[in-house]
């Protein structure tokens, strides 16, 4: 490794050995012209030039001070790499300080330029601020370090000034020096402060992509779910938003952030879980990082302005292209807004600006700008390759741009707010962009030096860690304030118009393509609409709405996010897990499916089960029973219902049957309003009017009057039998009526007409079956006409019957009386308390 060489001695040293090789050069050339028939001047354009394949490659990897002044002592490190295949020798490492820029797009160009040119990259500096190598074999890579006092640099004023540093040396087919690579990069110059210094706000985005899901756990705390563990790697120490937050807290820079990205690290600081591809979760051990990720954010945004861009940053422009159509979309965008405030303040203790609208890239046309300030945001930031000059002004005005309805275009700078993009992990590649920055930032100064302006830098979303680092090594090269100072966002929309600034928003057509490819399509916003009008639905029959909206509904809105710009596959797979997880809650409240039902009478009920699988009560439902045949069966409409979490609960509809046969009846859940509630249940009923029970009490009856009227006639024919054998044959129709014997023949008559009674099948009357006459005299008579009476065994009564004791007199019958065991059948329906088959 080669250092910077350090020479004891005078600078014209050098000066001398160039004249003495010059003149040597000099005399020999016409011998060897006339020798070789070489032109003399060969040598000398060899070395003014060099091709961008040149054999060896010049790396700058760090240059400090960014932006020297008069007493400090510039210092540039870096490696040459020999990439050809001979051995260079002789060789040294040299700075160059080339002539000025004039113009931005002076810059632009010298930062494309490659190769050596000797005129652009002017001479090298004296050799006492050389590295010397004698020898560079191929394929070996050196270091260098050069230092050199800034007052020995040959400035000529202030101004952009390329430095370059080659190599220059020999190698085996050329034995004169010659420059063999160079790299160059910018050296702003301006040691002491501009009377007007340019305003620069730089926006600072704490921006990442979606990680929650919809998801959450049954328990009290709701335990969230992450789509993956990335989050944790990017606030770990050495991740990107831990390094975008520690390098922050120093800079003065305006927040940008998503709200999502808050709420999001704020729910890992408790119980979470990481979701595996099976759909099970695993829990989440990064809560200690979660905290202290969000103490430094707190500590670093303290003084600072914070900038909320609206829930989980909505395309705007794709919503404006594809997606303001669909029914809710707008107003989805402003309960975004709405939400923002409310997550940051919750968060950081204070209200952020709500008030700015950042589209993709700061891309905007009419359309895009009419969304964005669709939600109250009146600040759109744009950039200038988008809001392009028209008036040919000769230099960079300033950032706000009135652009009608009170609104204003906030156009940050193009190149200063690209200049950081790509692969900035190289050392080499950082530096220059830094260098390139910073000289940008002082040409903005130097085009107007008497008019004061303001200017916005808004890089990319989501800058990588390496990116952040180059940011704020350019920021921290501005603190000095010599040409620029810092100034928050708000300001700069704030900040008077240039008179002569472009102010015509473009129209649609104007709209980059290469942008429009990565918009979300419209079926994004469709499946957004339809999760929401579920979330509607479903969120009115829960006791606890809150659990369900919150996840859901922030989940809704992640998916538009930007962030899915060029990841349409996990887009689509996020949309569909939000919805399939609605779905899933939905069906947790279900209608129990029955069996066939077999209805007992003509009367009954019919149970209908609801099942509540959720964790909390559903509450301002109704079931609803209709019959598919109402003319065979009759049900009772509807029903109020209400079931706990993790209950069923069983509601009875009263029925009324009108004909035998099998009607088919449908079961379903309303809201209160009306709208069905998932799908319907069928079951079919079979109607049976007179069952099998009602017919055996039937037959019952039929026998025992049957049984009743055998009694009879066995008794008259005793009785018969035994006037035969006592002589006195039938009884004298001449006898008295008030005398025994008729008393007598009197009930043998009553026995006769009732028998006779029973065989034409008329019942006994109620009056027929008293007895009117008091049963001491009726005893009284039956022994006198028959001798001592005869005790015969009452009348067994049915079994399912029971018999009371009766008072005498009290009217009613004996025990020899013969009683129905049924009554007449009604007409009328049966009770309401019958039971249904399952």
């Amino acid at each position: 490794m080669a250092e910077a060489a350090q020479f004891q001695g005078t600078r014209s040293a050098p000066a001398r050995q160039w004249l003495r090789r010059t003149a040597a050069g000099l005399l020999g050339a016409p011998l060897l012209a006339g020798l070789l028939q070489i032109p003399a001047a060969a040598p000398a354009q060899a070395a003014s030039k060099v091709s961008a394949s040149s054999p060896v490659d010049v790396s700058i990897n760090s240059m400090t001070p960014t932006t020297p002044t008069d007493d400090d002592t510039l210092t540039v490190k870096g490696t040459v790499t020999n990439k050809g295949k001979s051995t260079i020798t002789d060789a040294h490492v040299a700075l160059r300080l080339g002539r000025t820029l004039d113009s931005r797009s002076a810059i632009d160009t010298a930062s494309k330029r490659t190769g050596y040119t000797a005129g652009a990259d002017g001479e090298e500096v004296p050799g006492k601020y050389q590295a010397e190598i004698d020898k560079l074999p191929s394929g070996i890579t050196e270091s260098f370090s050069l230092s050199i006092p800034v007052e020995d640099l040959d400035f000529h004023g202030n101004g952009i000034y390329q430095l370059g540093v080659s190599l220059a040396g020999r190698t085996p087919g050329r034995s004169y020096d010659q420059v063999l690579g160079i790299e160059r990069t910018f050296l702003p110059w301006q040691p002491r402060a501009a009377d007007r210094k340019t305003d620069v706000s730089y926006l600072w985005p704490l921006i990442s992509t979606s990680h929650l899901t919809a998801r959450t756990d049954s328990d009290a705390e709701q335990t969230r779910m992450l789509r993956d563990g990335s989050l944790a790697d990017e606030i770990a120490p050495g991740g990107r938003l831990q390094q975008m937050v520690s390098l922050g807290k120093d800079l003065p820079v305006t927040w940008v952030v998503d709200p999502d990205l808050l709420a999001t690290v704020d729910a890992m600081t408790k119980n979470y879980k990481i979701a595996n591809p099976d759909g099970s979760g695993t829990a989440g051990k990064h809560q200690a990082v979660a905290k202290q990720w969000l103490k430094d954010f707190q500590e670093a945004t303290e003084d600072r302005e914070v900038v909320a861009l609206p829930f989980a940053d909505p395309d705007l422009a794709s919503l404006a292209h594809r997606g303001k159509d669909v029914g809710g979309a707008l107003g989805q965008l402003k309960s975004a807004t709405d939400l923002s405030s409310r997550t940051v303040e919750t968060i950081l203790g204070r209200k952020p600006r709500t008030d700015f609208a950042w589209p993709a890239e700061g891309a905007i046309d009419s359309s895009v700008v009419d969304v964005a300030t669709s939600a109250g945001a009146h600040n759109v930031i744009t950039r200038s390759d988008s809001l392009r000059e028209r008036g040919g002004l000769p230099y960079s005005p300033t950032a706000a741009r009135p652009i009608g309805r009170g609104n204003t275009a906030v156009v940050s700078d193009a190149r200063l707010s690209t200049a950081f993009q790509g692969d900035l992990s190289r050392a080499e590649d950082s530096t220059l962009a830094v260098q390139q920055f910073l000289a940008q930032t002082l040409m903005v100064t130097m085009q107007a030096p008497g008019k004061q302006r303001s200017i916005v830098v808004a890089p990319q979303r989501m800058p990588s860690a390496s990116q952040a680092r180059s940011m704020a090594e350019a920021i921290a090269g501005l603190e000095e304030e010599r040409w620029a100072q810092p100034q928050d966002l708000s300001d700069a929309a704030k900040a008077k118009p240039d008179p002569g600034a472009t102010t015509q928003v473009p129209g649609p057509g104007s709209y980059p393509g290469s942008l429009r490819k990565q918009e979300l399509p419209t079926e994004a916003f469709r499946d957004a609409r339809t999760t929401q009008n579920s979330l509607d639905r479903f969120q009115v029959i829960l006791s606890q709405p809150d659990r369900v909206v919150t996840p859901v509904g922030n989940a809704i809105m992640r998916e538009t996010s930007t962030s899915w710009r060029g990841n349409g596959r996990g887009a689509t797979d996020y949309r569909r897990s939000v919805q399939d997880y609605l779905t899933d809650l939905s069906q947790s409240i279900q209608l129990v499916q029955k069996s066939t039902q077999t209805l007992s009478g003509r009367s009954a009920t019919i149970p209908v089960t609801v099942q509540n699988n959720l964790v909390q009560g559903i509450e301002g439902m109704k079931l609803v029973l209709t019959s598919g045949q109402p003319n065979r069966l009759e049900v009772e409409q509807e029903q109020a219902i209400q079931v706990e979490g993790g209950h069923s609960q069983s509601v009875k509809f009263d029925t009324t049957a009108h004909a035998n046969g099998t009607a088919w009846v449908t079961a379903r859940l309303y809201t209160e309003d009306g709208t069905p509630y998932g799908a319907p249940m069928t079951f079919r009923v079979k109607v049976t009017e007179i069952t099998s029970t009602v017919m055996l009490v039937i037959a019952g009856g039929v026998l025992l009057l049957v049984l009743a009227g055998i009694r009879m006639y066995t008794q008259r024919k005793r009785a018969a039998g035994r006037g035969g054998e006592d002589g006195t044959g039938a009884p004298d129709s001449s006898e008295s009526p008030d005398s025994p014997e008729a008393g007598g023949s009197e009930e043998s008559q009553q026995g006769e007409e009732s028998a006779q009674q029973q065989e034409h099948g008329e019942p006994e009357t109620s009056e027929e079956r008293e007895a009117p006459e008091d049963p001491e005299q009726s005893g009284k008579a039956t022994e006198s006409a028959t001798g001592p009476a005869q005790e015969e065994p009452p009348a067994e009564a049915p079994a399912s019957q029971e018999t009371e004791p009766q008072e005498p007199g009290s009217g009613q019958g004996q025990q020899g009386d013969v009683t129905p065991d049924t009554g007449p059948e009604s007409g009328e329906a049966s009770g309401m308390g019958e039971k249904v088959d399952r």
